[in-house]
């Protein structure tokens, strides 16, 4: 082992039951620097990662931490060794305090108990050292899932550990909040502290990389420094072959609008006023419309007000002509709108059911014959989401928790798909994908736009905003601050958006 490698895996192997997610792994994790590490959803990233950390155990390997080998028995356990990971999907007890949420289960003592003056004052610092005004007192609940991941980044640097592993970090974070996060990346490696660092936003990562690892299907099939590598690289290693998300499909553009939003406005307390304010948009059969603007500027609050979860302050939405703002969210699922929401842990799956269940659940009344559900139609169902939509399960009875983020974000879509919809709002559908399971997803929405599905998506990726997009509209504090075609530059996207352009 180098001199500068502070935490090796030896021939790491990870089976579960039938699948084995890791094939004899070695990776390593130098001193003071930032290890990425790429590859497809399902391509055993976050296992090794849990493995490290803790979380699981290996089926065959060893670990060793400064030459020495060591079992973590527990994440406990290896945060004591000074090893602590931020997850790609929230560990955050919603019902705390972001306080609580921090400190939770290494409470600072105080004279008879819990010495919470000291406790909010940390916290305070955290979030000054993040650049986020966030109430130390605040419920969890009560934040954005962007300020949520901030969150869950400041409870791991709390611990002051020596090797820090983060799990798509930057998944819920705008662009000015990952500008933050990257400053603090490199402060902590000016301090020594080693980090291994896993994200599908390839360009972004490779501002921060020093070292790049990259897995295929369980195996490391390639590593290298980063003055050695660049973005075709990392793609060609990571897929074998070259990638884009697609070109629009053809457009009718004599055909009539199949969604109109009249002088709608949503009101938010959370977001200080109103979220959006007086928008009006119209959407054609088969058109793709992308939504950009950065955190705060209405985006998931317009896709979830069209969708139902909440109220329009005033304004309409119709469909093909039909006013809906009063209707609840099945029907509005049964007039053919629905949506794919950012957190899909939270919104978009049930947990506890299997793959199969939780495609078939938005389509429920196809497979029911009176008081009774038809195998024979939901095992129909389910089989052909898992075919369109491309889901590498085990089968329809495997847990959706055995799947990878990109899978599991696939079952959502497949699920809203299986409605036969009209139209499909997309609240960052890209979020946790790698670049792979994105072209597919771009691919799959491009092809039922040409069979006449309008699609609606909102995104923080500049690049996702000219792939596959018809038009561009970019929000900035609630309104429409531009309109663009497709052929617009990014740069002209960002300062629309209010966002400073990073030369």
């Amino acid at each position: 082992m180098g001199d500068n490698v502070v935490l090796a895996a030896r021939h790491i192997a990870k089976s579960f039951g039938g699948v084995q997610a890791l094939k004899g792994v070695n990776f390593d994790v130098h001193a003071g620097q930032v290890t990425t590490l790429f590859g497809e959803n399902g391509a055993g990233k976050s296992t090794l990662m849990k493995i490290l950390s803790g979380v699981i155990q290996p089926t065959a390997g060893e670990i060793l931490l400064d030459g020495q080998p060591v079992e973590f028995e527990s994440t406990t356990d290896a945060s004591r060794h000074g090893v602590s990971i931020i997850h790609q999907e929230l560990s955050l007890a919603p019902n705390l305090s972001v306080r609580d949420n921090i400190f939770l289960g290494r409470e600072i003592p105080g004279t008879g108990g819990v010495d919470y003056a000291e406790e909010t004052r940390q916290t305070r610092a955290l979030m000054e050292d993040l650049e986020e005004a966030i109430d130390p007192l605040a419920p969890v609940d009560s934040l954005r899932l962007g300020q949520q991941q901030i969150v869950e980044i400041a409870r791991a640097l709390s611990v002051n550990s020596r090797i820090l592993i983060m799990d798509e970090p930057t998944s819920a974070l705008s662009a000015s909040e990952v500008e933050v996060l990257f400053g603090v990346i490199r402060e902590l490696k000016s301090r020594g502290v080693s980090i291994v660092y896993i994200s599908h936003h390839l360009e972004e990562a490779l501002q921060v990389t020093d070292q790049a690892v990259v897995l295929r299907d369980g195996n490391m099939v390639a590593s290298a420094p980063r003055d050695e590598i660049d973005l075709p690289w990392i793609v060609q290693k990571m897929v074998g072959s070259h990638f884009d998300l697609g070109t629009p499909p053809p457009l009718n553009p004599d055909a009539d609008p199949v969604l109109e939003i009249r002088d709608l406005s949503i009101r938010m307390e959370a977001a200080g006023g109103k979220a959006v304010n007086d928008l009006n948009l119209s959407v054609r059969p088969g058109e793709i419309v992308c939504i950009y603007g950065l955190m705060g500027a209405g985006r998931t609050e317009l896709l979830e007000c069209l969708a139902g979860r909440v109220p329009a302050e005033h304004g309409q939405i119709l469909m093909r002509g039909e006013d809906i703002s009063d209707m609840t969210i099945p029907e509005r699922i049964d007039n053919g709108l629905v949506l794919v929401p950012e957190d899909r842990q939270r919104d978009g799956l049930v947990q506890t059911m299997s793959v199969g269940e939780n495609l078939s659940l938005a389509s429920i009344l196809d497979f029911c014959r009176r008081a009774f559900v038809s195998d024979r139609l939901e095992r129909g169902i389910v089989d052909r989401a898992i075919k369109e939509v491309t889901v590498k399960t085990d089968g329809p009875d495997a847990p959706v928790t055995s799947l990878s983020g990109g899978n599991q974000q696939k079952v959502v879509i497949g699920k809203m798909l299986a409605t036969s919809p009209s139209v499909m709002l997309l609240d960052e559908p890209s979020r946790g994908i790698d670049v792979g399971a994105k072209g597919e997803v771009f691919r799959l929405l491009a092809q039922h736009a040409e069979d006449g599905l309008a699609v609606i998506y909102s995104t923080s990726e500049v690049e996702e905003c000219i792939a596959i997009a018809h038009r561009i509209i970019v929000m900035n504090r609630g309104r429409i601050a531009a309109e663009f075609s497709n052929d617009i530059t990014k740069e002209e996207i960002m300062a629309a958006s209010g966002e400073a352009v990073i030369a």
